[in-house]
């Protein structure tokens, strides 16, 4: 008899023998017709544990219907679904695929994604095993046409698990998509889960609520058992990633409003409370991070939207983990009418977070946000263990024809980065387009180098910041190989070690202003040429693009005109 405790041991994914023709794919599409066919492909490929994949096509024009139909007619576990009238979202088209399933499980694939060898064997192993009404593994974002993977919600899918309740892992409210899952088909039907109708933005995030809502007996295995594609370059990006407009926060809004009272309704209360920490620590950080990019109008409509969503929240809401910085976000636009300090809380809302100075306290030294808004306290956050203290560290980068600089300079934080004696830095660039490939690892001192002025941000953390406190700095200097690096885009990656033993992983605060972010064009031996430009990324932190030899910086011409051009 297996335990129903926590973190309940599994064996599942190991077993060699073929499982049993058992689960439907239910694969979604619209106008999709250049993917489509490899998400079918990658569904069918999974061996005979796919009993059918049902494509259900939501009325597309442009071809996809046909390619599907000539599909089936030479893959028998293929059957087609075509709606008669678009319906502008994904959960009708999953609706009607649940509706058609003939399997015990079913699962969906979108079109524009694949699913990896051996998903469908592991997650059915587990749910078999484990007799689990939900069996979810890892997703990987998979960026393109760089290819660079980035797990999603990795901390659920470190190990098998089983658990008996979803309250034992209240985390899992963190993991909204329902592509990464297997689901018992009559489990769905029996307590009549769906996806909302229509044109209805993330719906995921309703649909797993509505799984968490009635305790489902989980599964959660280790494998990689969905590539989410991620194309930002596209004509027409997905729903999810259209973030432009003002309506697509509203729509985010909606469904986390709407995923809170379905858990609270259904008794989860543990479970609704998790879900409002994720809306301040995922949604909230996540948009706070793009606001520089948008217009006076979208700011001040998000701000105020934001701020009757909070208003929602009751005091138990706030207390949990307080020292989070999606919390200190909130509290700013709570407590502010109009949207402020714009640059700063791009800064604490990056991960990992970063508080930039200057650094604001009461007469009674208390640390604030800003003298004019002492009632946003900095106190949860400093307590902190110093591996998690949001620490500054400016960056620049300084190209050169022999030999470029890079100037690092760590910020005091109310005396907690003096009180765990600051010693020295890892520098570490990491390719963009290639996540594994790391080079120019280097470990420097750091050298006190005693008050600051305030001045490092440039003046881009607004009026009213009020005085800073807890003055001090330590900074390291460095040669950097830029043409080693090789062409590219890189992230500086930073970690901060401590004479406490602790270790503080960081990016590093791009300053900009006085020329500091220009293109550079410098000789080199090994290239001939090297086209050098230092930015700051949405969140911030410094980054270099490196094109290398006559024929690169012809390249980002070339680029350059026709992005003008368009």
């Amino acid at each position: 008899m297996r335990s129903d405790s926590t973190d309940t041991p599994d064996t599942a994914g190991t077993a060699e023998s073929p499982r049993p023709a058992q689960v439907g794919v239910v694969v979604i599409g619209y106008n999709d017709l250049t993917h489509v066919g490899d998400a079918v492909r990658s569904a069918l490929a999974q061996g005979p544990a796919v009993a059918e994949v049902v494509a259900v096509d939501d009325c597309s024009t442009d071809g996809s219907a046909e390619l599907l139909d000539r599909l089936a007619a030479d893959e028998p576990r293929l059957r087609v679904v075509h709606r008669s009238e678009n319906s502008g979202g994904c959960g009708s088209p999953r609706n009607a695929g649940i509706d058609a399933v003939t399997t015990p499980y079913v699962m969906f694939l979108d079109s524009d994604d694949v699913l990896p060898p051996g998903a469908v064997d592991a997650l059915l192993a587990a749910a078999t095993e484990a007799r689990a009404e939900v069996a979810s593994g890892l997703c990987v974002r998979r960026e393109l046409p760089s290819g660079r993977e980035q797990p999603w919600q990795a901390p659920l899918y470190t190990a098998h698990t089983v658990l008996a309740r979803p309250s034992q892992r209240p985390r899992l409210v963190h993991d909204t998509l329902c592509v990464n899952k297997l689901y018992r088909t009559d489990f769905l039907r029996e307590h009549g889960i769906r996806f909302p109708e229509g044109r209805f933005l993330y719906e995921d995030i309703v649909f797993t609520a509505r799984i968490l809502a009635a305790g489902p007996r989980i599964a959660l295995v280790p494998d990689r058992v969905y590539v989410w594609h991620v194309r930002r370059a596209a004509e027409q990006l997905s729903l999810s990633l259209d973030r432009e407009h003002i309506d697509n926060w509203k729509a985010r809004v909606e469904a986390c409003t709407l995923a809170y009272e379905i858990l609270l309704g259904a008794g989860q209360k543990e479970l609704a409370r998790a879900a409002r920490a994720k809306f301040l620590d995922h949604e909230v950080r996540m948009y706070a991070r793009e606001l520089g990019l948008r217009d006076a109008q979208y700011r001040s409509a998000w701000w105020a939207h934001t701020r009757e969503y909070l208003a929602g929240y009751d005091a138990a809401d706030w207390e949990l983990n307080p020292g989070a910085p999606g919390r200190l976000l909130a509290r700013v636009v709570m407590e502010s009418p109009e949207p402020r300090d714009l640059p700063r809380l791009r800064e604490l809302a990056a991960r990992p977070a970063r508080l930039l100075p200057p650094y604001a306290s009461t007469p009674d030294g208390v640390p604030v946000w800003a003298a004019d808004l002492p009632q946003v306290t900095l106190t949860p956050l400093l307590t902190r263990p110093t591996a998690l203290l949001p620490v500054a560290v400016d960056a620049e980068l300084r190209p050169r024809a022999r030999a470029s600089l890079l100037h690092l300079r760590l910020h005091e934080l109310y005396g907690r980065v003096a009180e765990a004696g600051p010693r020295e830095v890892d520098v570490e660039w990491q390719s963009r387009e290639d996540e594994e490939q790391r080079r120019g690892r280097t470990t420097v001192p750091l050298t006190p180098s005693g008050a600051e002025t305030g001045t490092a941000t440039e003046g881009e953390t607004g009026a009213g910041s009020g005085r800073e406190t807890g003055a001090g700095s330590w900074t390291a200097e460095l040669p950097v190989d830029l043409a080693g690096l090789g062409a590219g885009t890189w992230d500086l990656r930073l970690t901060v070690r401590f004479a406490d033993g602790a270790e503080r992983e960081v990016t590093g605060h791009a300053l900009t202003g006085a020329g500091r972010l220009r293109r550079r064009a410098v000789p080199s031996v090994r290239h001939g040429v090297l086209l050098v430009q230092p930015y700051a990324t949405h969140s911030g932190a410094l980054a270099v693009r490196l094109a290398t030899g006559v024929g690169g910086v012809v390249q980002v011409a070339r680029n350059r005109l026709r992005r003008l051009l368009h």
